[in-house]
């Protein structure tokens, strides 16, 4: 692009200008989301684990009929970030560095990696690159998240995930977030190194996501901004969305799930009131992982009241 602004500094315009425009049509303020913090206030979530919240986490999945089980098995791991106050997060997980098959959940690898492909000219800012973001993280369209990879190309969207800023994927802590195909048939495969798993998570860095994107961390709070009305108004009515959608209104649900035969995963970010602000992530192996991940958003709201700080 030749002219009087330099490339970068039209795309960070082009950015901030289709943010403004999305903002209007949005249920929450944008002051809201995504959080502020000052560098002395700003915590990684691995320091925000907290005692109290993780001893009700875990009593209360380990007396649900079957789930001990899994959790000894590693095929269920979940974890709970509480952000009722911004400036002291809470975090607790349950086999949080258990990596597991993740199917179409790790398409949020994809959403983040597009955006630094937009920032860096790798690919295109047009409407057409906006509605395939879309129907991949509402819709989970596979054909509109393979046309998204080709663009971009599998080894630039997984170099993303070792960038010091973000280390979503950690051999020495059980792996983590990967996208290793494109959701295409007969397309390449880079499966992970660990287990060989073409799409996989963990627990903790699906919350670690959601948690920097929370705070406008994925690559700039415009940036974060977007992602975060992309991901909202979820278009599939099922596991985590099936209980919430009834209370919370559909532009504070900030959501990306996943499921392939017995294998099922969810990932929200809930926006509502006082102490329901909250990240979920639920990864189970098992055939009654449907349901599993629909009880626990209740169990997981009452462990977040039962463990509220004292005022």
């Amino acid at each position: 692009m030749t002219g009087r602004y330099p490339a970068k500094k039209l795309s960070w315009l082009f950015l901030g200008l289709l943010c403004l425009g999305l903002q209007s049509g949005l249920g929450w303020a944008a002051s809201d989301l995504p959080l502020s913090l000052s560098p002395a206030q700003w915590r990684p979530l691995e320091d925000c684990q907290n005692p109290a919240l993780q001893a009700v986490l875990d009593q209360a999945l380990r007396l649900r009929p079957g789930w001990r089980e899994l959790i000894a098995a590693h095929k269920l791991a979940v974890g709970l970030v509480d952000l009722a106050d911004p400036r002291a997060p809470r975090f607790a997980q349950i086999n949080g560095d258990t990596m597991l098959y993740a199917a179409s959940l790790p398409k949020i690898v994809v959403l983040l990696a597009a955006f630094h492909g937009m920032a860096d000219g790798r690919l295109p800012q047009t409407p057409q690159i906006r509605r395939e973001l879309t129907a991949m993280i509402r819709e989970s369209s596979n054909p509109a998240a393979a046309s998204l990879i080709h663009r971009l190309g599998l080894p630039y969207i997984q170099s993303l995930l070792f960038q010091p800023r973000y280390r979503f994927y950690r051999p020495r802590q059980g792996g983590g977030l990967w996208v290793g195909s494109t959701f295409a048939p007969g397309g390449p495969q880079y499966p992970e190194p660990l287990q060989d798993l073409t799409q996989a998570a963990t627990a903790t860095q699906v919350c670690r996501f959601y948690y920097l994107l929370a705070f406008g961390r994925l690559l700039n709070p415009t940036a974060s901004r977007q992602m975060l009305e992309i991901m909202a108004h979820p278009g599939l009515n099922d596991k985590f969305v099936a209980v919430l959608g009834s209370t919370v209104p559909p532009d504070r649900l900030f959501r990306k799930n996943g499921t392939f035969a017995t294998t099922h995963g969810d990932s929200v970010l809930v926006w509502g009131n006082g102490w329901r602000r909250y990240i979920l992530v639920g990864l189970v192996e098992d055939a009654r992982g449907e349901q599993m991940l629909r009880e626990l958003v209740p169990v997981a709201e009452r462990v977040l009241r039962q463990a509220r700080p004292r005022r």
